[in-house]
């Protein structure tokens, strides 16, 4: 079978679909509208790659930016790229621009994979940016969500059937290891991992922070703040005026490599997001068999047991994330418990081998 995929090269979820697909014997061509390296992929024969030159500048734009246009001029290279690899499968990662692009070369079978700001950000933009997602779905083949909360969502622009596919976690990669903490060992570390940007609400977990260490006054308690961001200099800033930099650590950007090492980091692994589509992070920090603390957003609620993998507080409800960390600050039991249970369940409900079966069951239905 061969399938040649337009999707963005340089991200986590792009390589780690890549490699997978690839191990399983699919020949895949990788389209990617910016360049990027080839190391993080597999030196598998069946794959191979291509990017479009347009500049990184311009894809980190705002989602739905109208400069983005430019991107249709990448069409007719890409149905030259069709011709010549001859895919049984077309499919786009990221509905709105990739989508856009797969809809425009007319190939069938055309399957579309949406990711969450594609679906949740673009469509609001305007009327123009609801037409052209709408476009996008009505074209495809397939239409593929990565969890059960965005085919809801994705209902609202097409009348057709979802496929829930989600973005699996590497169960060999992420587990639980010992890993000497940036803080002295007696320290009990609080953090995140996710990329610095307002809407996963990383603001309130540092009021938090700074609320329970003068709750907690006799706790050797550490803020971990893993990744990087628009907000990182605000962020930083928030800290010195509360007057916790001291407690707390920046890392910066980290390599999606190592970035398990960040999660054995961490004590208690909270994640305070305005909204989500799924929660690979949280699912991430659950296989390390890490306690979480989640906002009540749709995309949690749906990978988080409230009680039993985590624990899940309302959006913007300060006071009661103070409240969800220091339960576990104080019991160390239930931290071992939660962690444990939510190892077994990402096991049974959202290993990468399982989303890939998945997803080979969807190809099949178009390969013939």
């Amino acid at each position: 079978m061969k399938v040649l995929i337009l999707s963005e090269g340089n991200s986590p979820h792009t390589i780690k679909w890549v490699n997978a697909l690839s191990n399983r014997g699919i020949k895949i061509h990788l389209i990617s509208l910016t360049s990027f390296g080839s190391s993080k992929y597999s030196k598998s024969q069946n794959l191979t790659f291509e990017y479009m030159n347009i500049s990184g500048e311009l894809t980190n734009k705002t989602d739905g930016s109208y400069a983005k246009i430019s991107y249709l001029k990448t069409i007719r290279r890409i149905r030259e790229s069709i011709k010549i690899f001859k895919p049984d499968i077309l499919h786009s990662h990221y509905a709105s621009s990739y989508g856009l692009l797969g809809a425009l070369t007319n190939f069938h079978p055309f399957i579309i994979s949406a990711w969450g700001s594609d679906i949740y950000n673009f469509p609001r933009k305007s009327l123009l940016h609801k037409l052209l997602l709408q476009y996008n779905l009505k074209n495809a083949d397939a239409i593929l969500s990565t969890s059960k909360a965005m085919a809801v969502e994705i209902s609202r622009y097409v009348k057709a059937k979802i496929h829930i596919t989600p973005f699996g976690i590497d169960l060999e990669k992420f587990k639980p290891k010992k890993i000497k903490k940036p803080f002295d060992d007696e320290s009990i570390v609080i953090g995140t991992v996710k990329t610095l940007e307002a809407h996963y609400g990383i603001e309130y977990l540092i009021h938090a922070f700074y609320l329970l260490k003068n709750r907690i006054n006799n706790k050797n308690l550490r803020l971990l703040i893993v990744g990087t961001g628009s907000q990182e200099k605000y962020l930083k800033r928030l800290c010195m005026e509360l007057n916790i930099q001291k407690d707390v650590q920046f890392t910066g950007f980290i390599d999606n490599k190592v970035i398990q090492d960040y999660h054995n980091m961490l004590d208690i692994a909270v994640y305070p997001s305005l909204n989500e589509s799924f929660g690979v992070a949280v699912l991430e920090s659950c296989a390390c068999e890490k306690p979480v603390v989640v906002s009540d957003c749709p995309g949690f609620k749906e990978v988080v047991e409230d009680g039993k993998t985590g624990i899940i507080v309302p959006r913007k409800n300060t006071i009661k994330f103070v409240a969800a960390i220091e339960h576990l600050v104080t019991n160390e039991e239930m931290r071992m418990q939660l962690g444990e249970n939510g190892r077994k369940m990402v096991e049974r409900f959202y290993s990468l081998d399982d989303s890939v079966d998945k997803m080979m069951k969807i190809y099949n239905l178009f390969y013939h």
